[in-house]
């Protein structure tokens, strides 16, 4: 595995290896087989070495990665697992147009993330109604924001996120 100071080394190498390549292979073969290739493609230049399950989902495709360094692909919060499934996606939207967004996971850290996630709104939406007054949760990014609406959607508050150009955004939680 490639050694890195910091994260932006980290992340400036992997976009310049990520985008750079061209895949011929990929012509050849279906959008699901392809996004798998890609990912093992990029990960291989990093000097990874991963194995790749594929679940299919209803909007689309999760990847899986098993890896001794599962650690180093996940990043701090999952950061580096974003820029993966972004690159991942890139790349396969150049190629297949009309391919679903592919989701990717490492170890099942994802579908943790999103079930904890889920736990601490609810958490949030019980104060909210005991004490009346309105949460906000740590900033999301649109996939965990979406994820947290929906969570609540059947429960008895409120939910919006603030119009900004921001990338990470807080989702206030108030009474109805």
């Amino acid at each position: 595995m490639l050694g890195f100071s910091e994260w932006g080394d980290f992340q400036q190498v992997f976009f310049e290896i990520a985008l750079s390549k061209t895949y011929p292979y990929v012509w050849c073969m279906d959008w699901e087989v392809a996004a798998e290739k890609i990912l093992i493609t990029m990960m291989g230049h990093l000097g990874f070495e991963i194995q790749v399950t594929g679940e299919k989902l209803d909007d689309g495709l999760c990847l899986n990665i098993s890896s001794e360094h599962s650690k180093s692909v996940i990043g701090r919060n999952g950061d580096r697992l974003e820029d993966i499934q972004y690159l991942v996606n890139r790349v396969l939207q150049k190629h297949y147009p009309e391919a679903p967004r592919v989701k990717v996971d490492c170890d099942d850290y994802r579908q943790e993330h999103e079930l904890r996630l889920v736990e601490k709104a609810k958490k949030l939406a019980e104060k909210v109604v005991e004490t009346g007054k309105s949460v906000r949760t740590r900033p999301l990014n649109a996939y965990y924001r979406r994820i947290v609406h929906n969570a609540l959607a059947d429960v008895a508050v409120e939910t919006h996120s603030p119009k900004s150009p921001a990338r990470y955004k807080r989702v206030e939680i108030s009474p109805k």
